[in-house]
C-alpha cells in the first residue's frame, strides 16, 4: 500500500488523467478503502485542490477549477510529448508563443529525469527546420478568442480585408482548421446567410467581446476539414485547373497537400486533382513534379507552358558535362 503522501501524489495524477472518477474506482487504483479516499479527498482540498465531489450512486469525484494552476502530475510518455510539443510550438506561425513556448521548455528541461532528458535532446538535436517561404504569422490571443467563442457558441465580429476595402462581418463561428502553413476559421455569415472560410492571419479583430449566444447549425459537410480545403482551393485564383492523373487515389494523396488542392477518384486507375495558381509556371512545376502521367482537362493555357519547361528540361538533360 502506498504511504500516505505518495498516495496523494497518485491521487491527483488520477484526477488529472480524466474528468470523473466514482470513489469505488480511486479506491481499487489506490488499493485503500471508501474511507480512506475521502480522507484523502479533504487533505487535497486543504492544500488548495478544488475537488468536486457529486453524491449518489451515479456520484464521484473531479478535479474543479481553481484560482491559480495546480501542480501537474505526467507520466514519463506526457512529459517527453510536452517537451517535443513545447519545441515544435517555438518554431511554428503562431505569434507570440516562441517566447513562452521555450520559458516552459526550459521548465520542464530542469526537473526531467535524466532518462527523458536524453530523449528530448536527441528530438532537438535531429530536427532541423526547413528555411522556406515564411508562413503568415497568426496573433495568439486572436486565435484564443475564436477559439473559444466555437467552444462557447458565442457570435464574433471582426473586420475581414475583401479586394481593395476592409469589410466588418458578424459571424458564428464553428471551427478552426490549419494546413501546415495556414489556420483557416468555418463559419456561418450573418450577412451573406452562408457559410464562410476566413484565413485566420487576415482577420482584424475580433472587435469588442463574444456576442450573444446561438444555436450550432449542422456544417455543410460532415467532414469539415475537406469542405475547407474545397474552398480554400477554389479561390478566386487567376488559374483554376483541373488535373487527371492516371494513378490511383492512394498513390496521389501522399504526394499532395489538402491545402494545395482537392483530390477525387475518377476509378480505380485515375484521380482528378482540382488546384489553383496565379502563375502558369507555377501550376506546370507543381503538376510536374508530383511523378505520375496526367491529362490537363483545364486551363487550356498551361499545355504550352509545361511543354517548354519540357524542352528546357530536356535541354538540360541532353547537355555535356564538363569533363
Amino acid at each position: 500500500m502506498l504511504e500516505t503522501s505518495a498516495r496523494l501524489l497518485r491521487l491527483l495524477s488520477l484526477l488529472q488523467s480524466r474528468a470523473d472518477w466514482t470513489g469505488a474506482e480511486l479506491a481499487e487504483r489506490l488499493e485503500v478503502g471508501l474511507r480512506t479516499v475521502r480522507r484523502d479527498v479533504d487533505r487535497l482540498r486543504e492544500l488548495g485542490y478544488p475537488v468536486d465531489a457529486t453524491p449518489g450512486v451515479a456520484g464521484g469525484y473531479r478535479l474543479g477549477v481553481g484560482a491559480a494552476l495546480p501542480p501537474l502530475l505526467l507520466d514519463d510518455e506526457e512529459a517527453v510529448a510536452v517537451a517535443i510539443s513545447l519545441r515544435t510550438a517555438a518554431t511554428g506561425n503562431v505569434a507570440g508563443l516562441e517566447e513562452s513556448s521555450l520559458r516552459a521548455l526550459a521548465k520542464l528541461q530542469q526537473i526531467l529525469p535524466s532518462r527523458l532528458r536524453h530523449r528530448v535532446s536527441a528530438f532537438q538535436a535531429a530536427m532541423v527546420p526547413l528555411a522556406g517561404a515564411a508562413a503568415p504569422a497568426v496573433n495568439a490571443d486572436l486565435l484564443t478568442a475564436i477559439a473559444a467563442a466555437c467552444r462557447d457558441q458565442r457570435r464574433v465580429r471582426l473586420r475581414y480585408p475583401q479586394r481593395d476595402s476592409v469589410a466588418e462581418r458578424e459571424v458564428e463561428p464553428h471551427r478552426l482548421v490549419h494546413t501546415p502553413r495556414r489556420w483557416y476559421l468555418l463559419a456561418w455569415d450573418l450577412g451573406a446567410q452562408d457559410w464562410r472560410t476566413f484565413r485566420v492571419d487576415r482577420i482584424q479583430g475580433p472587435l469588442g467581446p463574444p456576442g450573444a449566444r446561438f444555436a450550432p447549425r449542422t456544417p455543410p459537410q460532415e467532414d469539415v476539414a475537406a469542405y475547407v480545403s474545397r474552398a480554400i482551393t477554389s479561390a478566386p485564383y487567376r488559374y483554376r485547373a483541373r488535373i487527371l492523373f492516371h494513378a490511383p487515389l492512394e498513390a496521389v494523396a501522399p504526394r499532395t497537400s489538402p491545402g494545395a488542392g482537392r483530390l477525387e477518384a475518377v476509378d480505380a486507375d485515375r484521380c482528378l486533382y482540382v488546384t489553383g495558381s496565379n502563375s502558369l509556371d507555377e501550376l506546370a512545376v507543381y503538376v510536374a513534379v508530383k511523378g505520375f502521367d496526367f491529362e490537363v482537362l483545364d486551363p487550356p493555357e498551361l499545355v504550352p507552358v509545361l511543354r517548354s519547361l519540357s524542352d528546357r528540361l530536356r535541354r538540360a538533360g541532353d547537355a555535356e558535362q564538363p569533363a
